[in-house]
């Protein structure tokens, strides 16, 4: 079945030029296995039917890459032995319409996070801006993980900027708990926050109301130096996406900045857009 999703898939489907001749319409394993994150051999062995146990977060990885509707999404769920997402957990799936749409907007650095900010889609650019997430596990991924407990980040914000950012999460993640009151991973995020950051446990305990939305984020790039960008965040209703869009006003010192990135490509460092 993975490999007649993968045959089906073209590479402008999936946001990828398509380049020189080729054998089949569909995407080569290289390609799925990038846009996956995943090892070309893996995709291989799952494939053939060698590798018979991929996690749920390969799984979701995996539906995403492939532009899977939500029947096939949770078809592939079951293939690996995994029940699909339902009500009361946070999903992790992009549809195929908000993909493309994404893919329409490739000039400006995205990044995707489902309902607990865990980061689960970015495009090259924002690689190249923020440092490639490919290389980060578990809570490394999680947006407001990073934001409470110090991991390294190339962005700086101005006190103010911080704490519009931080009590702006903290209700935002309050608000998904009544909307996935199932989610344990959601569950166990907060619990952890609790414990390990003393200004979470304040915002929490506040009850203090605020949206991410919209600020400018100053960010410091090895390559390109300091960069202050207008940053979106924008919500998609149902799935309870959150998509961040970093852009640039023409003709400004930002925009041939970013041009200048997206020309160096991918930048593969440890650290982070926060």
């Amino acid at each position: 079945m993975l490999r007649y999703w993968r045959d089906r898939t073209t590479p402008q489907e999936a946001g990828l030029a398509r380049g020189g001749v080729r054998r089949a319409p569909g995407l080569r394993r290289e390609e799925l296995a990038q846009l996956a994150g995943l090892s070309v051999d893996y995709v291989t062995r799952l494939e053939q039917g060698r590798a018979t146990a991929p996690s749920g977060q390969v799984v979701g990885a995996l539906a995403r890459a492939l532009r899977l509707s939500e029947p096939e999404r949770d078809h592939l769920y079951r293939l690996a032995g995994h029940a699909p997402p339902t009500a009361g957990h946070i999903s992790q799936h992009i549809p195929p319409s908000v993909q493309r749409l994404l893919d329409q907007l490739g000039r400006s650095p995205i990044g995707v996070h489902d309902a607990a900010y865990n980061l689960i889609s970015w495009n090259p650019l924002w690689a190249a801006l923020a440092g490639d997430p490919s290389g980060w596990h578990g809570r490394e991924r999680n947006y407001v993980w990073r934001q409470f407990t110090g991991l390294p980040s190339r962005t700086t914000h101005t006190p103010e900027q911080e704490r519009r950012l931080r009590t702006a999460l903290v209700s935002d993640l309050r608000s998904a708990t009544a909307r996935y009151p199932d989610d344990r991973g959601l569950r166990s995020l907060i619990a952890d926050l609790r414990r390990e950051s003393e200004p979470f446990r304040e915002l929490w305990a506040s009850h203090a109301v605020g949206f991410h939305t919209a600020d400018t984020k100053t960010v410091h790039h090895p390559e390109v130096g300091r960069i202050v960008l207008d940053c979106d965040t924008l919500a998609v209703p149902g799935g309870d996406l959150r998509i961040t869009i970093c852009s640039a006003a023409p003709g400004t010192e930002a925009a041939q900045q970013l041009a200048l990135l997206a020309t160096l490509g991918l930048q593969t460092t440890g650290t982070a857009l926060g």
